[in-house]
């Protein structure tokens, strides 16, 4: 059987930059934070993430988090 360890982990904001004059799509920045703690929680993500869009000057439009992991038979 395999087993997954996550090694890292890293909180994303989508922010929205406005639309496309051409074609009308929205365009969005990203803002990555690394490093993240992989034992950190949804909500305490949640909240940093609230936190940190306070000091940006686009709105969000999403929060993610990517994660990385080592997969090795167990």
């Amino acid at each position: 059987m395999a087993v997954a360890d996550m090694m890292n982990s890293q909180l994303r904001l989508v922010l929205y930059d406005g639309d496309d004059l051409v074609t009308g799509d929205p365009i969005y920045k990203f803002k990555s934070f690394n490093n993240v703690k992989t034992e950190a929680t949804a909500d305490q993500l949640y909240a940093i993430a609230t936190a940190l869009v306070d000091l940006q000057e686009r709105p969000l439009f999403n929060i993610e988090r990517k994660d990385s992991s080592d997969i090795r038979q167990g």
